[in-house]
């Protein structure tokens, strides 16, 4: 495994780290949840470090299984990154923002019990709420910085200025935006940030799946299943894009004698500007096999090859 220091937070982080959205189990297809608990614990005993979860994420189901899975080792092995001001609406079951100083102080409560913790590592601003201000978000962040309930000040999905504005309130130690080979809408801002010491945990960095090199076909998704209604990977004209690229980093692998999925890994965590890229796991052999992308690296022509077919395939523009 190999670490890298986030600049703001001061601390040492995996490369790779485990995302926890689909083990949440809603709209993201079936999770086992034994199976699920093996493979975080496999990802941590093969050197991952963090594991990033959210309340909303099957609405609370999610941090339960990370809380158990996190029990079978010593509290201080493991960096937890959880979020808050995303509650899912009792009537609609849809999301609702809710960065409130109230909302948070219930939110958090319910994290740490859900966690089976005294505190949180990493705490993000899950999206932005427009209807509350920043200053009052940001007042409860710090109170729970004060007091040791969290350690470290996050914002996901947030902009430039938006960031900016709530630095106006307080520090801000890490950024969560989506970053991979298909999307790289926010590269500027993970290259700003990283310059003010503001370092990124990437979230889908497997693109929903189709870096991995397993699905070759569009498949037959449930309609409200995340992967077709969060992302736009498996549709056209993307998909077949994507499929091309794919067969770039099939030689790439072949070279290397690793699966596709390690291609994708190495690309994303050889950019100094990612902090640490979260991937999700279901099963031990996936999180083995995830781990195992840092027995090796792409050289400097690998990652020119690819991204010069990136760059052709005009994958990440509209």
């Amino acid at each position: 495994m190999r670490y890298k220091t986030f600049q703001n937070a001061g601390a040492e982080v995996s490369a790779l780290a485990v995302g926890t959205w689909s083990i949440g189990g809603d709209n993201y297809g079936q999770v086992d949840r034994d199976e699920a608990i093996a493979a975080i614990r496999a990802m941590i005993e093969h050197g991952v470090n963090l594991v990033d979860t959210a309340p909303v994420y099957g609405n609370g189901a999610s941090e339960k299984i990370v809380g158990e899975a996190l029990g079978a080792f010593p509290r201080d092995k493991v960096l937890i990154s959880t979020k808050v001001g995303l509650v899912t609406d009792i009537y609609t079951k849809g999301a609702v923002r809710d960065a409130s100083y109230k909302n948070i102080m219930r939110e958090i409560e319910s994290s740490l019990k859900n966690l089976r913790t005294d505190y949180i590592d990493f705490y993000y601003i899950h999206w932005p709420d427009l209807h509350t201000p920043l200053s009052e978000t940001m007042a409860a962040l710090n109170y729970l910085r004060d007091q040791k309930i969290i350690r470290y000040v996050g914002v996901s999905n947030f902009s430039r200025e938006q960031i900016e504005e709530a630095e106006r309130y307080g520090r801000i130690d890490v950024q969560q935006p989506p970053f991979s080979m298909v999307n790289q809408d926010f590269i500027d801002l993970m290259r700003w940030g990283h310059q003010k010491g503001i370092d990124a945990m990437t979230y889908g960095s497997m693109g929903a799946g189709i870096l991995s090199g397993a699905i070759r076909e569009i498949p037959d998704f449930a309609p409200n299943d995340i992967r077709m209604t969060f992302y736009d990977y498996y549709k056209e004209p993307k998909f077949s894009k994507i499929m091309t690229l794919l067969q770039t980093m099939d030689r790439v692998a072949a070279a290397h004698q690793v699966p596709v999925s390690q291609v994708a890994i190495n690309w994303s965590t050889q950019k100094d500007f990612v902090g640490t890229a979260l991937v999700g796991v279901l099963k031990v052999r996936e999180a083995v096999e995830n781990c195992a992308a840092f027995d090796w690296s792409l050289t400097r022509e690998e990652m020119e090859l690819l991204d010069a077919e990136l760059d052709r395939l005009h994958i990440n523009q509209p």
